[in-house]
């Protein structure tokens, strides 16, 4: 027997709107990303991204409205080309799907478990959570 949760499905969008994806709430996990890219990609001082079998999601709206930036065969991210908004990364020799937690519209099952590349997190930034820390990449991520 399938979980109700299992079949549930987020929606989430660019913050124009001209871009949407759904994706089902059936992340395998979930974490804060300190690096370099992921504060440059985001404006912010970490990226909360949950990770999902790439099967599992796709683009609904706008689909020629997204700009790659990478390979888009492989790994890249893809962007809102009018608006800018990092909707999604294609990661893991393209097989998983990393969600900005921001984009999603609907509340996922999945919190963050973790911080990750804190050793290059923003100077400025303090964390003040009791997630585990990590000073670079952990698995999963």
């Amino acid at each position: 027997m399938t979980s109700t949760t299992s079949r549930r499905r987020l929606a989430g969008q660019c913050y124009c709107g001209a871009v949407q994806y759904d994706v089902a709430d059936e992340f395998v996990y979930a974490l804060n990303c300190h690096c370099s890219n992921c504060r440059r990609t985001t404006g912010s001082a970490f990226k909360p991204f949950a990770g999902i079998e790439r099967h599992k999601f796709r683009v609904t709206a706008g689909e020629g409205a997204r700009l790659i930036y990478g390979d888009e065969a492989a790994t890249h991210d893809a962007h809102c080309s009018r608006c800018g908004s990092l909707l999604y990364s294609v990661v893991r020799e393209g097989h998983w799907i990393h969600v900005p937690l921001g984009t999603l519209l609907d509340d996922p099952s999945i919190r963050p478990s973790a911080h990750m590349f804190v050793g290059s997190k923003a100077p400025w930034y303090e964390i003040t959570d009791n997630l585990p820390q990590h000073q670079g990449h952990i698995g999963g991520g």
